[in-house]
């Protein structure tokens, strides 16, 4: 759940089940459901936020594949014209 407050008029809005929640004053802060909108999102603060984020790390093996294929060359084709 997402809860949010708009600067521009003072109201808390709370993210539920999909619902759709506007504060109505200029700034039209918008929660849907995980999502929030506004027209000026410096006037939004967030106060709530249950969202996990995850770092993925690479092993080893994963960045030394990457290593070599940064070091790919280009193949370029000509092709005639006529």
């Amino acid at each position: 759940m997402v809860s949010v407050r708009c600067r521009a008029c003072g109201k808390e809005l709370d993210g539920s089940s999909g619902r759709v929640k506007s504060c109505g004053c200029p700034n039209m802060t918008t929660v849907i459901g995980e999502n929030v909108t506004a027209r000026d999102l410096n006037k939004v603060v967030m106060l709530n936020n249950n969202k996990r984020i995850e770092k993925d790390s690479l092993t080893s093996a994963d960045l030394q594949w990457q290593e070599e294929r940064r070091k790919r060359k280009v193949k370029r084709l000509d092709f005639e014209v006529k």
